[in-house]
């Protein structure tokens, strides 16, 4: 989408610290952190919330789920004491930015519930 932000990040139209990037993902550092380590993680391309996921997104999941945040908690040394992955979606849930993204936060204890 023209107007998204996030899509403006995965298109390098705005400057953002990246911590991982391939073919189908970006991950770069979230500018106003929760945590230690507060990075955000979006498929490259544009989808709306996890509300709006569909069997054409089955492989992108499973490869941000089962290969690219792993190795993004490992790289970035939360994996072994723990870490917390968070999506935010719609309005109520706390979805700011109309694009799918994942939070990885990590170094420190994560309380519950968060809020």
């Amino acid at each position: 989408m023209a107007d998204c932000i996030f899509c403006k990040i995965a298109n390098k139209e705005i400057p953002s610290t990246v911590v991982y990037e391939d073919e189908q993902v970006i991950a770069f550092k979230d500018l106003e952190p929760q945590a230690p380590v507060h990075v955000l993680v979006i498929p490259k391309t544009h989808v709306q919330s996890v509300a709006e996921l569909g069997a054409e997104q089955k492989e992108l999941m499973g490869h941000l789920f089962c290969e690219v945040l792993p190795k993004l908690a490992k790289d970035l040394g939360v994996d072994e004491k723990g870490f917390r992955v968070v999506a935010n979606t719609g309005a109520d849930g706390g979805q700011t930015v109309g694009h799918l993204h994942f939070h990885l936060l990590g170094g420190r204890s994560m309380q519950w519930p968060p809020g």
